[in-house]
């Protein structure tokens, strides 16, 4: 049985002797204010490595997935341990519950949990060894300074090196995190400046980062056939066949379960090389139970989320006011049905993972965004005590919430403990696209009202989904404080569910990278209706909402206002075939606004032409270059996903399997991004997710100045946009 030790009431700071003659800086991370979320007292958490020469390394302990945080959140420590950027180095940290809390990718949470966490630990680590120095010399810390590694003492004149301080250092009791005074953000010389990530080099060069570049010796290669129909399992395969390829070693059934987040049945090949793996399944022949979810797809479920929208909604999620009164008295009234489609993650590095089990224990290195909700899932699965189960955390090639999801971790973990040595599992593109966790389909049913002086006066919406009961689908969920709840009086929010046959996940920016759509499109049709130009009419409606949960009107009318000013807005040229859209929407605590602009040619082709963003995160944009480079990434996705993609399901399964049918933005579709951040007063927040949604209804909203045709369903590449 584990057991957990306790600390004190105040989180504390441990300094302990290291070969080398450095010295270690241990933390306990508590909860600050709820930032940190624990599940059990943490054990000492160790952050920061400090040399006799001077160089200090900070360990990074959330995975890196490409949106920063193995360079942004180390900066935090460093700036305030008060030390010169070129003197630190970062190490990835491990799956370690006893030393690191919330070691997760997801959400855009590593800014807001660890923001003011890690400015402490730094902190503190400044504050052991202002006291060593006071101590060495006889004086209070009080009239102690610190810059770039040093300790000074202006009146006397003396400076000590943070190197030459360590053996002091590590025999002094710590300050506790709580009380340790913080720099004034006038300070900071590292934060809010722009830094290279620290991998950009390594990434250039190839040297070896991912979970795809793990290599070990006696290492066999292995690929994973499953049901192409979702929970299907196996019934029969030519294993014989198979075992006989030149350069197998193994063939053989995996049995799985039902959970379609779990370990599924397949058929599992382990070769010398990846390449004679693959070129054996193509050899593969398979007998499937292919089970009831091959009774259904694409065409049936819009059927019966037509026939939902016309019947009572399961349930109510918001009512304010009365809606029909407001709707019968209203001076227009428009209705409207949207649609957006599943869509799948497809980061450039597929589904992989690397396992090892022997003697009883099992050691893994996974590209995940939650190694430890996958280390669970192994031990649950294969019977392995979690304290027997390594998790080694590597660079990962876009997770975009995919990696939140740990199939592939138990698949890897499953074929290495009947193989017994060294596996590393490999999907191909085809795997990744037909065995996602996608993006759920949404049926939106509108009818909106306007007064007679363009008012905004009645919103209704039954939203159509997959679910049971009162549980939404997983990234199918919608709030009770969606916007433009609490700024309409007569509001009323519905909603019905389907079956959950597909398997379903959070895509980035999940449920908001639909509902902006939606949402924002259908403003822009009231607009019009009420004859108001959209930006005029958004501010107007943010103007007249109430204080509550989520939004913050007047952080929105911020950026809605600058993006207008900085996009030309008012002064825009209006001709056949050009086009502005404006849009905004609050998610993962951050405030965005953005306009683009489109052109649309006589035969129907859509370009974009440029986009103009402006967000709100807060007080501190920790590192401006990544920052600018996570804005402009969530906007080119999300113009891929509006032109183009969609995941279609046939008869249980998915049809699209590689880029040729779900493909990504090129090169010649990606238009300049420009990029504003609005500073405010609140604590900062993250970035790898709130930009993203509102390029989708501003696109569709230029489409619409463009043509004058309205884009309800997604994606824009079936609809006709010729004139």
């Amino acid at each position: 049985m584990k057991t957990t030790r306790r600390v004190s009431r105040r989180e504390f700071l441990r300094v302990t002797a290291i070969a080398g003659g450095g010295i270690l800086l241990g933390s306990s991370l508590r909860r600050f204010g709820g930032a940190l979320a624990a599940q059990s007292t943490p054990e000492l958490n160790a952050f920061i490595r400090i040399m006799p020469n001077g160089i200090v390394t900070i360990i990074a302990q959330n995975p890196e997935i490409g949106q920063g945080v193995k360079t942004m959140l180390p900066m935090i420590i460093a700036d305030e341990l008060d030390v010169d950027w070129k003197d630190v180095r970062i190490e990835q940290a491990p799956l370690d519950t006893t030393r690191f809390s919330s070691q997760t990718a997801g959400g855009s949470t590593a800014t807001p949990n660890h923001w003011l966490p890690m400015r402490r630990v730094g902190a503190a680590g400044r504050a052991v060894l202002v006291s060593a120095a006071a101590a060495t010399w006889g004086v209070p810390d009080a009239e102690c300074e610190t810059a770039s590694g040093v300790v000074y003492h202006r009146s006397s004149g003396r400076s000590a090196r943070y190197g030459t301080l360590l053996a002091k250092a590590a025999t002094l009791p710590a300050p506790a995190l709580d009380k340790v005074p913080l720099k004034d953000p006038k300070d900071f010389k590292i934060i809010g400046k722009p830094m290279r990530g620290v991998d950009n080099h390594a990434i250039v060069t190839g040297t070896p980062l991912y979970g795809i570049d793990v290599s070990m010796p006696g290492m066999l290669y292995a690929v994973f056939e499953k049901c192409p129909v979702f929970g299907g399992s196996v019934e029969s395969a030519n294993l014989e066949v198979i075992k006989a390829h030149a350069g197998v070693r193994h063939a053989f059934v995996v049995e799985g379960g039902p959970a379609l987040n779990g370990l599924l049945g397949g058929v599992a090949i382990v070769a010398d090389s990846w390449w004679t793996a693959g070129k054996a399944r193509e050899k593969l022949v398979v007998r499937w139970k292919e089970g009831p979810a091959a009774e259904h797809g694409s065409a049936g479920f819009a059927r019966l989320a037509a026939e939902l929208a016309q019947q009572p909604p399961h349930r109510s999620l918001r009512k304010d006011g009365d809606l029909e009164t407001a709707l019968g008295s209203a001076a227009k009234v428009v209705g409207a049905e949207y649609f957006y489609p599943f869509l799948a993650h497809a980061p450039l590095e597929p589904q992989n993972c690397t396992a090892h089990f022997k003697d009883g224990k099992l050691e893994i290195w996974a590209p995940t965004q939650s190694p430890q909700r996958g280390r669970t899932l192994v031990s649950s699965t294969l019977g392995i005590a979690e304290a027997d189960i390594t998790i080694h955390l590597t660079r990962t090639g876009g997770g975009f919430g995919r990696r939140l999801n740990n199939d592939y971790m138990i698949e890897a973990a499953a074929i290495a403990k009947q193989v017994g040595v060294p596996v590393k599992l490999l999907w191909t593109r085809g795997d990744d696209t037909r065995h996602d966790f996608y993006r759920p389909a949404g049926f939106h049913h509108l009818k909106g009202g306007v007064d007679a002086a363009g008012k905004l006066v009645a919103w209704r919406n039954h939203f159509v989904t997959f679910g049971e009961g009162e549980r939404f689908a997983q990234g199918a969920s919608i709030g009770p404080t969606e916007f433009p709840q609490r700024f309409i009086p007569n509001y009323v929010l519905d909603a019905s569910v389907m079956p959950p046959v597909v398997p379903t996940g959070f895509l980035r920016a999940p449920t908001s990278n639909g509902v902006a759509f939606v949402i924002q499109s259908f403003i822009d049709e009231l607009a019009h209706a009420a004859g108001k130009d959209p930006v005029q009419f958004r501010l107007d409606l943010l103007a007249g909402g109430q204080a509550g949960e989520g939004m913050d009107a007047a952080r929105m009318r911020g950026v809605l206002e600058l993006v207008a000013e900085k996009s030309g807005w008012a002064n825009r040229q209006r001709s056949k075939g050009s086009g502005m859209g404006v849009a905004f929407h609050y998610s993962h605590r951050g405030h965005f606004a953005e306009v683009v602009r489109a052109s649309v040619s006589r035969q129907g082709v859509v370009k974009v032409e440029q986009v103009w963003v402006a967000g709100d995160i807060g007080s501190e944009v920790i590192n401006p270059s990544n920052a600018e480079n996570q804005v402009q990434g969530s906007v080119l996705d999300g113009i891929a996903e509006a032109l183009a993609q969609e995941i279609t399901i046939e008869k249980g399964r998915a049809v699209q399997s590689n880029f040729h049918d779900f493909p990504l933005l090129r090169l010649t579709q990606a238009p300049p991004v420009e990029v504003h951040f609005v500073k405010t007063s609140f604590p900062p927040t993250g970035l790898g997710e709130p930009a993203l949604p509102p390029v989708v209804p501003a696109l569709c909203n230029a489409i619409f100045e463009a043509t004058g045709k309205r884009i309800r369903s997604l994606p824009i590449k079936k609809h006709d946009l010729t004139w």
